[in-house]
């Protein structure tokens, strides 16, 4: 499947970027305060899409994803989600996607072989083609080599990945900060498109808007120095 419209770095346009931001803040999602990252730097912002946890919320969310999706211009075959979240993230996008008249295929991993039954790691459409690998954020990439080492060995090409939200940020190797980010570790040594429905920039616009309008608002804007700030620290 050939996608094409006007091209934008991370896969979505500033619009659709400011609702989805404004949307993961509504569905506590998106908070701010102080939060360890798994690199354990000190971040003032946590981003958990498994907080996405309800019909409602999810069918949001795949259109987020499906419309970046589109949008982006990525050619791909069929979707896959690496167990667990991407799991429910690769069904609904798929079924959105289905809805914007884009009818794909899609499959998804489980982490322990089944022994009876159908048998094997695989649920779904056989693994084919270019595959699009659909998660919620990109920290030390495990997941998605763990998930290209699944798509090639059924003999398929890991070609894409889409994301909620690329963080931005220097990625850790051997616990030292490395001066490039795990998306571009996933372009550049893995050599896939990667797609992502919003970015901490996009984060950072959000919390600059007119604080004049309400006192949410005003608190909101309370943050931005602290997230401007881990921003120049630890961004790429």
């Amino acid at each position: 499947m050939q996608h094409r419209s006007d091209p934008h770095p991370e896969g979505a346009d500033s619009e659709s970027a400011q609702a989805f931001v404004a949307f993961a803040l509504e569905s506590g999602v998106l908070r701010f305060g102080e939060f360890v990252t798994k690199a354990g730097r000190l971040s003032p912002y946590f981003f958990n899409a498994g907080l996405f946890n309800d019909g409602a919320k999810l069918l949001r969310l795949a259109r987020f994803y499906a419309n970046a999706i589109v949008r982006s211009g990525i050619a791909f075959d069929m979707v896959f989600g690496p167990a667990y979240k991407g799991i429910v993230l690769a069904s609904a996008v798929a079924m959105e996607l289905a809805r914007l008249g884009h009818n794909v295929p899609f499959a998804y991993n489980r982490k322990e072989a089944k022994d009876h039954g159908e048998g094997g790691l695989l649920v779904g459409a056989p693994l084919k083609g270019r595959v699009l690998i659909v998660d919620d954020v990109i920290s030390a990439g495990t997941a998605v080599r763990e998930a290209m080492a699944i798509i090639r060995q059924a003999g398929a090409t890991p070609h894409a990945l889409a994301i909620a939200l690329d963080r931005q940020e220097m990625a850790t190797e051997n616990g030292q900060d490395i001066p490039v980010s795990a998306v571009q570790q996933v372009q550049r040594q893995l050599g896939l498109q990667v797609c992502a429905v919003a970015t901490l920039d996009d984060i950072l616009r959000y919390l600059q808007r007119d604080t004049s309008v309400t006192m949410a608002a005003k608190e909101l804007a309370a943050h931005h120095a602290a997230v401007q700030a881990y921003r120049q620290r630890y961004g790429i």
